[in-house]
C-alpha cells in the first residue's frame, strides 16, 4: 500500500484527531461535536473529471448547532516533497471552492520529510497581486517527537515513527506507539490494521524488534496476544461461516441453537464437523 493510501486510510478513520493535529491553527473551534464528512470519491470525480486526485482527502465539517459555517479541509500527503506542486493544490481547493459554493476551503499539506516547497503562490502584474494561495503545513520528521510521546490524539500517536528522533530512540519510539494504539484504539480490527501502519513507518531491524521485546516485555506480550488472538478469531469465523454454508446447502436452514452452537465452537470441532456433512444424514449426526 502506498504512502498516500495510508494517510489517507488514517485521516477517513480519525477525521477529528487528523484535523487537530494536521490543521491545529485550524482547529481551534472543531470539538466532537462538529459532524465531519469525507466527501465520496464518486463525486469529485464526476464534477471535477481529469482534475481530480484520487489520494486528496477532502473533508466536509458542520457545525449542527449552525453557530459557525461548514468548512472544507483538503489535505494532501506527500512522502516526497520534491513532487508537490502548489499550482495543482490551488487548482484543486479552488475546484472544491466552486463545486460546494463556499470559500471556506483550509489546505492542508501533510509531509513525511523537509525539502524545499513553495509556501505560497502569487499571481500578479507589475502593480497588482490577484491571488494569492498558502497553506497550512505539517512536515513531520520536523517534529520532536518528545512532545508527542504520550499525547492523547491517537494520530499524533502512530505517526511518533515519522517524527524527529536519535537512532538510540528507536525501540522507545515505537513502544510509544504501539501502546497508544492499544490505549486509545478499542475496535480489534483498526488495532491490527494501525499496528501495521506503526510497523511500516518504524522500519525497525530485527535486532530493534529483539530489543523491543526484551525492554518492553509487557507491552510486547500484551500486543502479540492481541494479535494472535485477533486473527485466530477471525481464521475461526471464517470456518464456521463455511460450515453454516455447506450445513445449509445439504440440510436445508439451520435452527438459532445450531447456528449458534456452530459459531461458537473451536477451530478443530470445526474441522471435524466439516468432515462429516457429506456423509451423515442430519445436522444432529454431523454436531454429535
Amino acid at each position: 500500500m502506498s504512502h498516500d493510501q495510508n494517510f489517507k486510510n488514517l485521516i477517513i478513520d480519525y477525521p477529528h484527531e487528523s484535523v487537530q493535529f494536521f490543521a491545529t491553527a485550524e482547529a481551534a473551534e472543531v470539538d466532537r461535536q462538529v459532524r465531519i464528512i469525507p466527501i465520496r470519491e464518486e463525486q469529485l470525480k464526476e464534477r471535477l473529471g481529469e482534475r481530480f486526485r484520487e489520494l486528496d482527502v477532502p473533508l466536509l465539517l458542520e457545525w449542527p448547532d449552525g453557530r459557525r459555517a461548514a468548512i472544507l479541509f483538503v489535505f494532501e500527503e506527500e512522502s516526497k516533497t520534491h513532487r508537490f506542486s502548489i499550482h495543482r493544490f490551488a487548482h484543486y481547493c479552488l475546484d472544491l471552492s466552486e463545486l460546494f459554493d463556499t470559500d471556506r476551503v483550509v489546505p492542508v499539506g501533510i509531509f513525511l520529510r523537509g525539502g524545499e516547497r513553495p509556501e505560497s503562490l502569487t499571481l500578479g502584474g507589475d502593480r497588482c497581486q490577484f491571488l494569492n494561495f498558502r497553506y497550512l503545513a505539517r512536515t513531520l520528521n520536523a517534529l520532536p517527537w518528545e512532545d508527542w510521546r504520550d499525547s492523547d490524539n491517537l494520530v499524533a500517536r502512530l505517526n511518533l515513527p515519522n517524527m524527529r528522533y536519535g537512532r538510540s530512540e528507536r525501540v522507545a519510539v515505537y513502544a510509544s506507539a504501539t501502546r497508544g494504539l492499544m490505549e486509545l484504539e478499542p475496535d480489534p480490527e483498526r488495532r491490527l490494521k494501525y499496528a501495521d501502519f506503526i510497523d511500516i513507518y518504524a522500519d525497525l531491524t530485527e535486532a530493534e524488534h529483539e530489543q523491543y521485546q526484551r525492554d518492553y516485555p509487557e507491552e510486547a506480550k500484551t500486543m502479540q496476544s492481541f494479535s494472535t488472538r485477533f486473527r485466530n478469531e477471525g481464521i475461526q469465523q471464517g470456518e464456521a461461516a463455511v460450515v453454516l454454508h455447506l450445513l445449509e446447502q445439504r440440510f436445508g436452514p439451520l435452527t438459532d441453537e445450531a447456528k449458534r452452537r456452530i459459531e461458537q465452537a473451536d477451530a478443530d470441532t470445526l474441522l471435524r464437523w466439516s468432515g462429516r456433512i457429506l456423509t451423515e444424514n442430519s445436522i444432529d449426526d454431523v454436531v454429535r
